[in-house]
C-alpha cells in the first residue's frame, strides 16, 4: 500500500516566527482547530485538526532556517517510498537536500529537499498508512501549485522522483503556459513560470478550500493579513485569492469545484 501512495501530499505545515499568534488567525479565517501533538506537548508543535481530523501542523521556524534566511512559510510533505533512495536521486538530478533524512519516533522519516530550481518541500514516509482526506471539503488543502523559473525543468524533477504525471497543459497567453499535474489522473495542482513581474524565489503556494471566499478574506484582512492577489474567477468555475498571513506566510484560498488556480 505505501507503494501506490508515492507522490501524495499527506501533510501541512506552518513554520512561522510567532505560533500563538497564527494559530487564532488560521483559526478564525478557516475554521480549524487545534491540538498540541500528544506524544511531545513539550516540543511546541501543534496540530491543525479539520472536519476529517488533522491534516498539518504549526511550530515555530526553526533556528538553522532562520540561520538560512527562511521567512514564515509553509511547506507540504510528500510521501515516498524510500527516504534515502529519493533523496539519493535529489542529489543526482542536481537538486539539494537541507536536511535529513532523519527519523522521528513513531511518525516516520523525512527529509527537507528542493528542486534545482530552488523550491523546497519535504519527502516524507510514514511510520503506519495514513488515510486521505477527501480535500473538496472546507478547510482542506485542495491545491499545490509550483512558481518558478522554469516549469518544464520542474516537472521533469517532480515526475522522476515522485511519478507525478501530466494531465493537461493551457496556454494563458502572456503569462505562458500552466501545466497541471497529478497522480492516478486525479489533478493534484499546477505548475508555471514566473514572470518578470514575480520577483520572489522560486517556491510553492498551497490553496485551502473554503466555503465563502469573501467572507474568508475579510476575515483574513481584518486580523492583519495582506490580500495579494484575487479574489478572482479562474478557469473551471472557481474562486480563488493569495494572501500573506500576519507573520508573512504566504497561503492562499480556493472555492468551488478543482479548477486551475493561476497567479
Amino acid at each position: 500500500m505505501i507503494e501506490t501512495n508515492n507522490g501524495r501530499f499527506v501533510w501541512f505545515e506552518l513554520m512561522t516566527s510567532d505560533p500563538k499568534a497564527a494559530i487564532p488567525f488560521y483559526t478564525e479565517v478557516i475554521g480549524w482547530k487545534s491540538q498540541p501533538y500528544a506524544d511531545d506537548a513539550a516540543s511546541g508543535y501543534t496540530m491543525w485538526l479539520g472536519s476529517q481530523g488533522p491534516l498539518g501542523g504549526v511550530m515555530e521556524l526553526p533556528e538553522p532556517a532562520r540561520k538560512m534566511g527562511a521567512p514564515p512559510h509553509w511547506t507540504s510533505n510528500v510521501e515516498v517510498t524510500d527516504v534515502d533512495a529519493t533523496v539519493a536521486k535529489v542529489r543526482e538530478l542536481g537538486g539539494n537536500v537541507f536536511m535529513g533524512p532523519t527519523d522521528l519516533p513513531k511518525i516516520g522519516r523525512f527529509a527537507v529537499i528542493a528542486d534545482p530550481q530552488g523550491a523546497a518541500i519535504n519527502i516524507f514516509k510514514p511510520a503506519t498508512d495514513m488515510s486521505s482526506h477527501d480535500n473538496s471539503k472546507q478547510g482542506e488543502f485542495i491545491w499545490c501549485e509550483l512558481l518558478t523559473t522554469d516549469h518544464e525543468a520542474g516537472f521533469r524533477f517532480y515526475n522522476t522522483i515522485f511519478g507525478w504525471e501530466k494531465i493537461t497543459e493551457h496556454d494563458m497567453g502572456p503569462m505562458g503556459k500552466y501545466l497541471i499535474y497529478g497522480r492516478k489522473g486525479k489533478p493534484l495542482g499546477g505548475m508555471m513560470t514566473k514572470s518578470k513581474e514575480m520577483p520572489m524565489p522560486s517556491s510553492w503556494i498551497y490553496y485551502v478550500q473554503v466555503a465563502d471566499l469573501e467572507g474568508a478574506v475579510a476575515r483574513a484582512t481584518k486580523m492583519g493579513a495582506r490580500l495579494l492577489h484575487g479574489p478572482m474567477d479562474v478557469p473551471g468555475g472557481s474562486r480563488i485569492a493569495q494572501l500573506a498571513d500576519p507573520q508573512g506566510a504566504v497561503f492562499a484560498l480556493h472555492s468551488g469545484v478543482v479548477g486551475m488556480p493561476a497567479s
